[in-house]
């Protein structure tokens, strides 16, 4: 999708936000989808991520409602994802049960579990990728056995050995698109604390996968972890918002004093307002008063949520210049006195991205730390979707 004003398609994306309200309103979506322009409403919807929850919503309207071509077009979408979802749900249990077989714990996040918990269907919500949690001691045997097993391992071992971190330990397979991510809690940069990794898998929970219950985050966790991912990406797609209002309005026995301690943890308390106070501003999630209370006093939740709102729609074809950023990433930590150091983190922290080629094992941190924010500047200098 080339960049586009918002007037340009602001007959589509109310019924985005209707589709993926926890409470859409049927007669009202009826009445905005007569007025949406098919092609153009089916390109946002892919942009954003939501696909799912359009097909889900508008299936239940009166056929006549719908132009034909878009009904085909979502058709055939929910088919090419349920055959994605089956494929990468058996190779998530073949993963798991490899990891299992030398001892290795594993927590899957996101992906079919979030899709699971928050819409009760894996094939509900777009995913490309399968993202497992594991302990840092058992990245070098993981990596083996995803080699083994077939996989191309972006983080060569010689980096593994030479102790670098990457964003995240990529396998890809060259025989499909199958793409399997493994995280730490040192990748997880994004946390504005390091996460207590040990106490995560202590508190995890089993999610019903198939007929197979697979290990998981628990449910307060899950909710931080995917508040500090969209704000990661500053929230530039709905379904990352869509994704909050739907775990938090389907959990009937969600722990909101277990979440906020979850979230003081990591130092991600804002992060989980402004997921929360997104939610309900935009699709409706009814919240605990006191929770909501919570939101509203924190002004600069407010502040940022108004920035987001801005540039959400473009879905990050119009997305914020460098140093609006850096200032979001200032406020969104929420702790004046780490604000700076977090930010320096980010900035200076390299990634796989920044490491020389070729030169795992030998390549001087100090300049890789140096050459992130050159990369950085031309990544997001740009302006546009990179």
């Amino acid at each position: 999708m080339p960049p586009f004003e918002s007037s340009s398609f602001q007959n589509e994306w109310p019924v985005l936000l209707e589709c993926a309200s926890p409470q859409p309103d049927a007669q009202k979506l009826c009445a905005l989808v007569q007025a949406a322009n098919g092609p153009r409403l089916l390109e946002l919807a892919e942009e954003h991520g939501v696909l799912g929850q359009l097909a889900a919503r508008l299936g239940k309207l009166d056929r006549d409602s719908i132009l034909r071509e878009t009904q085909r077009a979502l058709l055939d979408g929910q088919r090419a994802q349920n055959f994605v979802t089956l494929r990468m749900t058996a190779e998530l249990f073949r993963v798991l049960d490899q990891f299992a077989s030398v001892g290795i714990g594993a927590l899957v996040v996101k992906g079919p579990v979030l899709a699971v918990r928050a819409y009760g269907d894996p094939a509900m919500r777009s995913y490309g990728d399968l993202d497992l949690l594991v302990h840092p001691r058992d990245i070098r045997r993981a990596t083996e056995l995803m080699m083994a097993a077939g996989y191309h391992a972006a983080v060569p071992l010689a980096a593994i050995e030479a102790g670098k971190i990457p964003g995240q330990y990529l396998f890809s397979r060259a025989d499909s698109k199958l793409l399997v991510e493994l995280h730490n809690d040192f990748t997880l940069r994004y946390f504005p604390r390091r996460l207590p990794l040990e106490r995560w898998f202590e508190r995890q929970a089993y999610v019903q996968l198939d007929s197979r219950e697979v290990p998981a985050l628990s449910v307060e966790d899950e909710l931080v972890l995917i508040c500090v991912h969209g704000a990661k990406h500053l929230w530039e797609r709905l379904m990352w918002i869509a994704d909050v209002a739907a775990l938090v309005s389907r959990q009937a026995n969600l722990d909101w004093e277990r979440a906020a301690f979850s979230a003081k943890e990591v130092g991600a308390g804002r992060m989980l307002r402004v997921g929360l106070g997104l939610s309900a501003a935009l699709l409706k999630l009814r919240l605990p008063d006191y929770v909501l209370e919570k939101v509203k006093s924190d002004k600069v939740t407010a502040k940022l949520t108004g920035q987001i709102l801005n540039w959400l729609p473009a879905a990050g074809y119009a997305p914020p210049g460098l140093f609006e950023r850096a200032a979001f990433r200032l406020r969104m930590h929420g702790d004046l006195l780490f604000a700076p150091a977090y930010f320096l983190r980010l900035m200076l922290s390299p990634t796989e991205e920044d490491w020389a080629a070729g030169a795992e094992e030998n390549q001087r941190s100090f300049l890789e730390a140096l050459r992130r924010p050159f990369r950085l500047a031309r990544k997001y200098g740009r302006g546009g979707k990179s």
